[in-house]
């Protein structure tokens, strides 16, 4: 006997949702509700925009035979297009220059990025909460010291007559001119850098690990995880979305590396790893004969380096990963 299928009844159309009409006055309520909020970000607005905006259409320099004092944009204005950046191509200071930077800016990224999360797993994991705010703040204090006090540290550590060459002399051995030597630029440089920011790096790391549960620790404690396996399991899991975000800006500015620290630590016997893009923009472009034309071409070359490293790691987090930053 076959089965005799009965229609479904067909379901009643429901009657399409009608637009929300917003309320009049509904927008000068949230201004006058968030005002407070509004006039205290607006100090700093207008601070990005004067300092980060406003000097923008500077980059147009790039592109003219521009000298001191001329007028970046006039009826004399000599244009030259890419001759800058051609002349930056074809100067023999151009692969000296990008070798150094990416060594300095890929060694201490590896180096310098994991650390904060190390430490900061580290300290979230220690029983005494008194003895973690001790260490944080030991971490954290690092990172006050000017880049002027941290040079003059390293002259009076790792200088001829400093206190390392002192105990080697000590012992019998010679005195070695780490500031004159080119091989010992890059580990002062980075490990330094890494010392100074570390602890302020974990910071962000330390207040994420803060929102997380303590009844799933309290959980894996009852199932016999161990302290390592709470941290790999829970503590390090959520973290990662932030994780993923510093790691796509930190790549994003990977060649952004300044000048200040670089010049200070600077000398005729480590130039030849010690010249960096940023210090090279500073000299062509405020020493000397200034050339601000050619410097602001290799900085603004620089900057499109970031742009597009920013791209790639974010199209990448975003592909492989629901971390991203746009």
């Amino acid at each position: 006997m076959e089965a005799v299928k009965t229609a479904k009844p067909a379901r009643a159309a429901k009657p399409r949702a009608e637009k929300q009409k917003v309320p009049k006055g509904r927008r000068l309520r949230q201004f006058k509700d968030n005002y407070p909020f509004l006039l205290m970000i607006l100090p700093a607005v207008i601070v990005v925009f004067l300092f980060n905006y406003m000097p923008i259409y500077g980059v147009l320099i790039a592109f003219q035979d521009f000298m001191p004092g001329d007028k970046i944009l006039s009826d004399s204005t000599i244009w030259v297009g890419f001759q800058n950046f051609e002349r930056f191509f074809s100067d023999p200071m151009f692969w000296p220059l990008m070798k150094n930077t990416f060594l300095i800016c890929i060694i201490g990224f590896i180096i310098g990025f994991p650390l904060p999360i190390i430490v900061s797993l580290m300290l979230n994991a220690l029983k005494g909460k008194r003895l973690s705010k001790t260490l944080q703040t030991i971490f954290n204090a690092p990172h006050f010291i000017s880049l002027v006090v941290l040079v003059g540290m390293l002259t009076l550590f790792f200088g001829r007559y400093g206190l390392v060459n002192n105990i080697a002399a000590h012992f019998g051995g010679e005195r070695y001119s780490y500031f004159l030597e080119s091989s010992a630029f890059r580990p002062m440089y980075i490990l330094s850098s890494n010392w100074q920011d570390f602890g302020w790096s974990a910071i962000i790391y330390i207040a994420a690990l803060s929102n997380v549960d303590p009844q799933q620790h309290e959980a894996a404690i009852l199932d016999g995880a161990t302290r390592f396996q709470r941290v790999i399991h829970i503590d390090l899991p959520a973290i990662m979305p932030m994780i993923s975000v510093m790691l796509i800006m930190s790549i994003g500015g990977l060649m952004g590396v300044g000048y200040e620290k670089a010049l200070l630590m600077q000398t005729d016997g480590n130039l030849q790893t010690s010249e960096l893009i940023s210090t090279y923009v500073y000299k062509r472009g405020l020493t000397g004969v200034p050339d601000q034309a050619y410097a602001t071409a290799i900085g603004l070359f620089n900057s499109i380096i970031n742009v597009v490293l920013l791209i790639i790691a974010n199209t990448t987090s975003k592909r492989f990963s629901e971390n991203s930053l746009w």
